[in-house]
C-alpha cells in the first residue's frame, strides 16, 4: 500500500519553514516537498545585490532569531544562511529537486503528481509555492517586437547585462527604485512608472511599515477606523542603495510608455526614445498553477480563500501568498501568524475527518 501523510506542503521557502515549527509539536506525520535542488526558497533566484527592508532581528520566522548582519540590512546570501540554518535546526522533513504538476482529489485523500511521474497521497495540503514563478508583465503594444535585452526583475542577478547601454526600468515600487539605482551606474536610464513614486523618510525602514500595518490589520478586524499615518505603507523605502542613487538624481520618472517598437519607445506624451534594453520590475502573480484540477483562480492565480484555508476544497491550505492568505504573509516576520493558525486549523480538520470516517464505517 503505497504511504498516505497526513499533511504535504508545497514549497519549501520560508511559509513552508514556518508551518513545519508549528507542525512540530502535533504528532502529525506530514512532508515538505520543494522543486528547489537546495535549501532558501526563492531567495537564492533574486538579484545579487538584494538586501531586506529590516535589521535582522525584525526580520525572523518563529522561534529563532535571524543572526545580525554584517550591514544595516541583512543581504540576500544572509537571508539564504538563516533559511538553511532554520530547516537544519528544526530538522523539517524536506525532500528536493520534486516538482508538483498537479493535485487532485479521490473522496477524502489529495493525490500529488509530480513531474517525474511519482503520486503522493495526503489527508490535508497546503501550498506555499509564493509568487516568483509567475512573473508578471504587462501588455504593452509593440512589446514582443523589441529586438533588445529584455527581461523582468525575476531573472536580473546583476548589471554587467546592461553595461553601457540604454535602459528602460519599468515600475514604481521598491524592486524598480532598487535595480534603478544599480543599473544607472554602469548605463544610461530611463524610468517609466505608472504614477509618480513616493518615497519614504530617511529613518523609515521595514519595522516602521510592519508596526503601522499591524496597527491597520487589527484596527480592521476590530471593526475600528484606522487613522493612517503620513507614512503610505507602499511608498518606496530609503535603503542605503537607494539614498545614493538619490544623490546622483536617477529618480525621474517620465510616467507611461504607450508603445514599444523594435529598439524604441514611445511615451504617452508622444515623445519618441531609443532604448537597447527593457528591464521589467513590475510584480509577480500567484504560482498556483498545480491547483488547477482543484479549484479554480483568477487571472494572477488567485484563489476564494477564508483566512488560509481555500472555501471550495475542505483540506486545502494556501499559506505566504500575501494579504489575501494572511496579514504580512508575504513576509519572513509576518508569515509566522498564519503558519501557526494554519497548522491549528489542520489539526481540527483531521481529528474531525478521522472521527466523520469511523462513524461511517
Amino acid at each position: 500500500m503505497q504511504k498516505e501523510f497526513d499533511l504535504i506542503i508545497i514549497g519549501g521557502g520560508q511559509s513552508a519553514l514556518a508551518c513545519g515549527y508549528f507542525l512540530r509539536r502535533t504528532g502529525l506525520d506530514y512532508l515538505i516537498v520543494d522543486d528547489k535542488q537546495a535549501c532558501g526558497g526563492s531567495w537564492p533566484q533574486t538579484w545579487e545585490s538584494l538586501t531586506l527592508f529590516s535589521p535582522s532581528q525584525f526580520s525572523s520566522l518563529p522561534g529563532f532569531l535571524m543572526p545580525a548582519s554584517a550591514g544595516e540590512y541583512p543581504s540576500r546570501d544572509e537571508a539564504i544562511a538563516y533559511l538553511c540554518a532554520y530547516e537544519q535546526r528544526y530538522d523539517l522533513p524536506i525532500r528536493r529537486d520534486v516538482r508538483v504538476t498537479s493535485v487532485s482529489r479521490e473522496e477524502d485523500v489529495f493525490v500529488i503528481q509530480t513531474i517525474s511521474g511519482e503520486q503522493l497521497k495526503a489527508k490535508a495540503v497546503i501550498s506555499a509555492t509564493g509568487t516568483w514563478q509567475k512573473p508578471f508583465i504587462p501588455e504593452v503594444p509593440g512589446r514582443e517586437a523589441f529586438k533588445g535585452v529584455q527581461m523582468h526583475s525575476a531573472e536580473y542577478k546583476n548589471s554587467t547585462v546592461f553595461e553601457g547601454k540604454k535602459v528602460l526600468i519599468v515600475g514604481e515600487g521598491n524592486t524598480g527604485a532598487q535595480l534603478l539605482a544599480e543599473v544607472s551606474k554602469v548605463a544610461q536610464t530611463l524610468w517609466s512608472t505608472h504614477e509618480q513614486p513616493e518615497f519614504l523618510p530617511d529613518d523609515v525602514d521595514g519595522r516602521v511599515l510592519f508596526d503601522l500595518a499591524t496597527a491597520k490589520y487589527e484596527a480592521e478586524k476590530q471593526g475600528k477606523p484606522f487613522h493612517a499615518s503620513q507614512y503610505h505603507l507602499g511608498n518606496i523605502v530609503m535603503t542605503p542603495a537607494v539614498k545614493e542613487a538619490r544623490s546622483r538624481d536617477v529618480y525621474q520618472s517620465k510616467g507611461l510608455v504607450s508603445k514599444i517598437e523594435e529598439s524604441a519607445i514611445t511615451w504617452e506624451n508622444g515623445d519618441r526614445e531609443e532604448v537597447d534594453a527593457i528591464l521589467w520590475c513590475t510584480g509577480f502573480g500567484f504560482a498556483t498553477d498545480h491547483l488547477s484540477e482543484l479549484v479554480p483562480a483568477d487571472a494572477r492565480g488567485r484563489i476564494s480563500t477564508e483566512n488560509t484555508g481555500c472555501k471550495d476544497v475542505p483540506g486545502l491550505w494556501l499559506v505566504g501568498y500575501g494579504g489575501w492568505t494572511g496579514f504580512a504573509s508575504a513576509t519572513l516576520i509576518g508569515v509566522g501568524r498564519s503558519a501557526r493558525q494554519t497548522v491549528k486549523d489542520i489539526v481540527e480538520y483531521l481529528k474531525d475527518l478521522k472521527s466523520s470516517q469511523e462513524n461511517n464505517r
